[in-house]
């Protein structure tokens, strides 16, 4: 025990107050116990690169046996860094007698108050306890060390002195059932130890706040409240030491000194309490508490053996001051007041009010900033971070659901109310849903309703141009053959060859299906341009830009009989504001939750935990607590204003008629969905026209070209034909009689090119030109024809569409272009039995469809099969 005097001017100044002496230890080498288990546990490796870390931690138990620094402040640091050093190692190096742990560590510390005694342990939490220990005895000396005649003396001891009481708090708290396991213990490291040097030391500060108080020259009542706290923690310090075990461990000076010490503020409580109560003048209770001090120093006194002098010169001077104010009272009321004095048992007990408490020193002892022995990580500290990471998750899983729950939660409810819809509504800025606006612009990009005549009269240009091609075609075949008939009737049995309306048959049939189709098809034309008359008035609407501007407006009602429409309307639009506020909090909550949990790293404290793993998650999981009652606050607030939300809405459908215009903008969108609908059947089917007209015309050009081939060759003939029977009618003499029958016997047919021998001499044919009139009949439709004159089967060109039996589109694509074989077989029908799958038409023979020259693409599916172009 330490005392420092000094002297003070206020009457109830003690001058003296106690300090602890920091316990003794014994030398011990913590560098090679600890290198060894690193060596034998992890590696050689290893040991080296923590070689800083076992010198640090060797030099800091050196300086603690040592004090190589007499500084109090630096003891203090010393003690700081070890302790939080001791708390790294316990996580890492089990210190214990067991054979796998570190076992050749014994610490040995002697008792502060009886030196000799002494414990001894093989574990750490002897040597962390004592440290705490004497962490506390060092701050109540640098307490005692401070000049308490100057206001910020007393100030800053009285921070030191709640320094010691932290500590002492904390030893009780997490170290002294650990230190005091086991048969080799001391008392001072005791739970009720600790607890007593708590009391004395908030004493201590709570008395230099009161020196405070009164150098200040407070009030007498504000001042009796703070001396009766001093006198309060006194006493319990006092209970403390006068039960075992400390009633037999310390000096009888120490019963004596805490004694005195609560009689004296106690006392002095009274007094200060008297003379505020002589200001009321409360005469009796004044009475009454000054004759409760006077018994309480008396009977004080009577126990003063051994007692400093200060404290006993301080209770004389109180006693002095006492008394005189009790005289004077009594008198007072004897003359003036008469009031009948209470006795002491029935007064209430004197208000205190503390001024100080222990310092928590979680926050200056945590170590989990440290880096010493970062490196090495126990299992049993990875495992404890995955669970903790789990727990997190869970939480921030859970939360996140419900955020999520609630946004949707409002997501729906809106929609239900129609909101905002039927605000912007009301302010002429509302839109069509998204999937019908997304299709009425595809409508009006593709030129809408208005682009349809364009595209009407682009079918006409096709279908005019397919007929002169079909009459130009027609007519050169009829300018031949009238041709022939002439010179058949001017050379009679003379002119062999066979008739031009013989060979041209198969083209004739083809040219007659063309013109067939070509008459359909412009009876479907004209049903589709009646379609388009007659609906032009409901795909008007499409025209419309932009499309609301079609659609019904809410309007504010005619007649108003309170005129509270803007009200109505200004408290929606706030609730809505509100509750989108509300929604973008709890985005931010949800954020706040994950970056909370990437900064979340308890690595460091579960390395220096030296408790249970779900106390610390218990704790460190509360930090997110705060969050969570903020989203649950949110998710509150939400569902009133919904509430209110659906409240004010109805309001709002009444005084608009809401339902009304839900009506007709229902009947609008209606309007608008069967004019896509009648849009997107007319498209199609112009589509299917189109294609069909360039299709055909590849199919009449064809023909045309097969057509011009067959005069060219027969122009040939008829000109060499017309030599012969002039040589034959001059007498002229032929040598080869076969010559004459050529034309009867190999007469090319439509198509088939002049097969002249590139080594003949003679300009003249060697083969005969002719074969028999005679020719097959003709198939009947449906099937392909045989050559009629040696053209090979094989080449016979597929139609210019097929429709495959199994196909489901309306309208298959048009299939790559088959190009006639080189020897052009004219003879064969390009499209025998030609129908196109657009236009109704006869039956025709499966095969490929010629590529047109140019293809249409539609910009929409076809929404069904066209009725106005069917197969026949």
């Amino acid at each position: 025990m330490a005392a420092s005097p000094s002297s003070s001017s206020t009457a109830a100044s003690t001058n003296i107050m106690l300090a602890i002496f920091e316990k003794k230890t014994n030398g011990v080498d913590l560098y090679r116990p600890l290198r060894n288990y690193v060596t034998f546990h992890y590696s050689e490796r290893e040991a080296q690169n923590l070689e800083d870390d076992l010198q640090t931690l060797k030099q800091l138990r050196s300086d603690l046996e040592r004090h190589t620094d007499p500084s109090l402040p630096a003891r203090r640091d010393l003690l700081q860094t070890y302790f939080k050093s001791l708390c790294l190692v316990e996580t890492r190096f089990p210190i214990s007698p067991d054979p796998d742990h570190v076992n050749a560590l014994t610490f040995v510390w002697f008792d502060a108050f009886k030196p000799k005694q002494k414990a001894s342990q093989q574990n750490i939490h002897l040597e962390k306890a004592s440290v705490l220990f004497n962490l506390g005895a060092v701050y109540s000396q640098i307490g005692l060390s401070y000049d308490r005649n100057t206001v910020d003396g007393r100030r800053q001891a009285s921070h030191a002195f709640i320094a010691a009481a932290g500590s002492f708090a904390f030893l009780r708290d997490n170290a002294s059932m650990k230190a005091s396991v086991g048969s080799s213990t001391t008392v001072d490291l005791s739970v009720e130890c600790a607890g007593m040097l708590e009391k004395l030391m908030l004493a201590q500060a709570q008395e230099c706040v009161f020196e405070n108080t009164i150098a200040k020259g407070s009030t007498p009542g504000v001042c009796a409240k703070i001396s009766r706290q001093v006198g309060i923690y006194y006493e319990e310090a006092l209970a403390a030491l006068n039960v075992v075990p400390l009633s037999q461990h310390f000096d009888k000076s120490w019963i004596v000194h805490v004694q005195l010490k609560a009689a004296l503020f106690y006392a002095e409580a009274c007094y200060r309490y008297g003379l505020e109560l002589h200001e009321k003048e409360e005469i009796a209770e004044e009475i009454a508490r000054l004759r409760s001090a006077v018994n309480v120093l008396a009977e004080a006194k009577k126990s003063s053996k051994g007692a400093a002098a200060q404290i006993l010169d301080a209770i004389g001077k109180l006693e002095a001051n006492i008394n005189r104010n009790l005289e004077r009272a009594v008198k007072e009321n004897d003359r003036v007041y008469l009031m009948r004095v209470p006795s002491p048992s029935s007064l209430p007990p004197l208000p205190a009010f503390s001024m100080v408490k222990p310092m928590a020193m979680n926050e200056v002892l945590d170590a989990s900033k440290e880096k010493m022995f970062a490196s090495l990580v126990p299992d049993s500290s990875a495992k404890a971070l995955s669970r903790y990471t789990e727990m997190v998750d869970d939480v921030i899983r859970a939360q996140a659901e419900k955020l999520q729950q609630a946004s949707e939660l409002t997501r729906v409810r809106l929609k239900e109310m129609e909101l905002p819809d039927s605000i912007l509504a009301l302010e002429g800025n509302f839109t069509l849903p998204t999937s019908l606006k997304e299709d009425v612009e595809a409508v009006q990009i593709s030129g809408g309703p208005a682009g349809l005549e364009a595209e009407l009269q682009q079918l006409k240009d096709l279908r005019r141009v397919n007929q002169e091609l079909l009459v130009q075609t027609e007519e050169l075949l009829q300018k031949e053959g009238r041709e022939d008939s002439q010179f058949r009737s001017q050379f009679g049995t003379k002119w062999t060859r066979p008739q031009s309306s013989t060979l041209t048959k198969n083209l004739q049939d083809r040219l007659n299906r063309f013109a067939g189709n070509l008459k359909q098809a412009a009876e479907s034309d004209g049903r589709i341009e009646r379609s388009v008359r007659e609906h032009s008035a409901l795909m008007s609407i499409l025209d419309a830009r932009p499309i609301e501007s079609a659609l019904p407006s809410l309007a504010r009602p005619i007649m108003s009989f309170d005129q509270n429409e803007d009200a109505v309307v200004g408290s929606l639009k706030q609730s809505l504001r509100q509750l989108e506020t509300l929604g973008a909090q709890r985005a931010g909550l949800e954020d706040m939750l994950k970056e909370m949990k990437r900064k979340d790293d308890i690595l460091p404290k579960l390395m220096t935990s030296t408790g249970s793993y779900d106390d610390l998650f218990k704790k460190e999981i509360a930090k997110y607590d705060h969050i969570c009652e903020e989203i649950a606050q949110n998710i509150e607030a939400q569902e009133q204003l919904l509430l209110q939300i659906q409240a004010q809405n109805d309001e709002f459908s009444v005084i608009f008629n809401l339902e009304d215009y839900k009506a007709s903008r229902e009947k609008a969108y209606k309007q608008i969905e069967a004019a896509i609908a009648k849009f997107r059947e007319i498209k199609d089917n112009i589509n299917e026209g189109l294609k069909f007209y360039v299709t055909l015309q590849d199919a009449i050009t064809n023909v045309k070209q097969q057509s011009n081939d067959f005069v060219m060759t027969r122009n040939i003939q008829c000109r060499e034909m017309i030599e012969d029977v002039q040589r034959q009618v001059a007498g002229l003499s032929f040598q080869d009689n076969k010559n004459t029958g050529a034309f009867n016997s190999n007469y090319p047919s439509v198509g088939s090119q002049n097969q002249r021998s590139t080594t003949q001499t003679d300009p003249r044919p060697q083969t005969p030109y002719y074969q028999p009139v005679e020719q097959p009949p003709v198939p009947p439709y449906g099937h392909h024809p045989p050559p009629p004159y040696g053209g090979p089967a094989h080449h016979q060109p597929p139609p210019p569409y097929h429709i495959p039996p199994t196909s489901t589109a309306p309208y298959p694509p048009p299939q790559v272009h088959q190009q006639p074989p080189a020897n052009h077989e004219y003879g064969q029908p390009a499209y025998p039995g030609w129908r196109g799958p657009y236009y109704n038409a006869q039956a025709q023979q499966p095969g490929s469809v010629p590529r047109p020259p140019y293809t249409i693409p539609s910009p929409y599916p076809p929404p069904h099969q066209s009725g106005y172009y069917k197969q026949q």
